[in-house]
């Protein structure tokens, strides 16, 4: 009876750890932890496109998102989205975006957000795109944006955020 109880006690936690969402681990450089790297589907012929993620710092010192770099990009730069004059406007951060200690910033759609400037191909939705972050502190990150497809507001549900790992 004590057997039958462990064996369908294992058997349920193993179809829990099935039933769970399939996620990348997060990328963790110094004391920041970069989760949830994604883009959308481009039309072909773009030669841009948006790149959100979520930058978690767990330090005591803020660290700056300065830009990157990707075989599929001529330049990876930091924007946001502000009012100005009534009016939303796009602009790079060329001093790039800080991230406080104890703090969590989002890159969005319709707010802070990476461009990937000059595209050398298309991207297409369940591709996996390399880029390399640049830090000020902790320096060079690689992560796979996951590609999604057009129109997406935020990665996709419950699948694979974005593989990412610390170069």
């Amino acid at each position: 009876m004590k057997k039958l109880v462990c064996t369908i006690a294992c058997a349920a936690a193993f179809t829990a750890l099935l039933a769970a969402p399939v996620r990348a681990e997060d990328v963790k450089a110094g004391d920041l932890v970069i989760s949830q790297a994604w883009s959308r589907q481009t039309p072909t012929g773009a030669k841009v496109a948006g790149a959100y993620l979520t930058v978690e710092n767990k330090g005591s010192a803020a660290d700056k998102l300065m830009g990157g770099s990707g075989d599929v990009a001529g330049r990876v730069e930091i924007h946001e989205m502000a009012m100005d004059g009534g009016v939303m406007r796009m602009r790079p951060l060329d001093q790039g975006l800080v991230i406080e200690p104890g703090k969590t910033v989002k890159l969005a759609p319709g707010g802070n957000h990476m461009m990937l400037l000059d595209l050398k191909t298309q991207l297409k939705q369940g591709d996996k795109v390399p880029v390399t972050l640049q830090f000020e502190k902790a320096g060079k990150v690689n992560v796979s944006l996951d590609v999604q497809g057009v129109g997406a507001q935020a990665p996709g549900g419950g699948g694979d955020p974005g593989h990412m790992m610390k170069k």
